[in-house]
């Protein structure tokens, strides 16, 4: 059971509370009399972003009753809803294919600042891929320790092939060693989103959703525009000649990860990057966490659907909102 299901610990036992059947009556204590408390430790975390529908524009004042919240279908009670009180676990992955190079001494240079928009609390750890991904620096509060890895990782340069499902599967699991258990789990990718086709040796899109979800692993990308990229995505990506090269094993795509997630893709040049950073975490700083005791117990490794509205009341309250979340879990 991973990162986006936390585990209640330490239930304190409170004099005279009966067990309820599924009925909703009281069961009389068995043998000696005594009372049985059963506790419900299965609770799911989700991060949401909601956004007014027009302008796009974080919405911060909404609560717990101002959500709707489905699993498989059936609603489910919030328990919990905080804006902004977890502290963040980020990976910053930085694609080293020739076309993204240019924008990461940039970063380097603006990093620093773009950092102090994080709360001291908040732990990075810095993370290169090409056919493979490699940690530059394990998970730490120093921002000095944070530049001094982006710095290193603007200077590295591989002339392998960039395989992105591998790269986030590994950032993922990266996620898995944060030191706060109870951390929302982020990656800000850097890449210029053009992959190369998959080996049999790396992991699978599908092996890597299922890691990202089942981790709680939340992807957000910075993407550097370049001809190259236009070309691909003209190409590969919309030509319906290699459509069964995309069916069959696909490549990755940060709009994809990043629907799948709940997270966001933003565009940048390398004089905007550092900017688009500290951009980024504000954004990520304004999102929901939501908890919920689920309804109905299944089977470990079941996936189960999330879907998560705004109540109508609230609409109209403050206008139309349109919410981003991850697309479920795993059990």
């Amino acid at each position: 059971m991973k990162a986006s299901r936390n585990i209640l610990a330490g239930a304190a036992l409170i004099a005279g509370l009966l067990q309820f059947a599924a009925t909703g009556k009281a069961q009389e204590p068995q043998n000696t009399g005594e009372t049985v408390l059963r506790v419900n430790v299965n609770l799911v975390q989700v991060d949401a972003q909601v956004l007014e529908q027009k302008t796009h524009r974080p919405v911060g004042s909404l609560s717990k009753d101002d959500f709707l919240l489905y699993e498989d279908g059936t609603e489910q009670k919030i328990a919990q809803a905080s804006r902004d009180q977890l502290p963040l676990s980020v990976v910053l992955l930085f694609d080293l294919t020739f076309t993204t190079q240019p924008v990461l001494k940039p970063l380097a240079a603006g990093a620093l600042e773009a950092l102090q928009h994080l709360k001291p609390e908040d732990e990075v750890a810095v993370m290169v891929y090409s056919s493979s991904a490699q940690l530059v620096q394990d998970f730490t509060t120093d921002r000095d320790k944070v530049v001094t890895a982006i710095e290193k990782a603007s200077e590295m340069t591989s002339g392998e092939e960039a395989y992105f499902n591998q790269a986030v599967f590994q950032a993922s699991e990266q996620l898995a060693k944060a030191t706060n258990p109870r951390s929302r789990r982020t990656i800000i990718w850097f890449t210029d989103n053009v992959p190369n086709l998959p080996s049999s040796r790396q992991h699978s899109e599908k092996e890597a959703f299922r890691e990202v979800l089942e981790n709680g692993t939340v992807v957000f990308s910075v993407v550097e525009r370049s001809g190259a990229s236009d070309f691909f995505i003209a190409t590969f990506s919309k030509n319906p000649l290699f459509a069964p090269f995309r069916m069959h094993d696909p490549p990755g795509d940060v709009h994809k990860y990043a629907e799948r997630t709940g997270g966001d893709v933003m565009t940048s040049n390398k004089e905007e990057v550092a900017q688009k950073l500290a951009r980024m975490i504000d954004e990520i700083r304004t999102r929901y966490t939501l908890a919920y005791y689920p309804s109905t117990q299944k089977p470990k490794g079941t996936f189960c659907q999330i879907k998560i509205r705004v109540r109508p009341e609230a609409e109209k309250r403050a206008g139309k909102m349109a919410v981003r979340t991850k697309t479920g879990y795993y059990r």
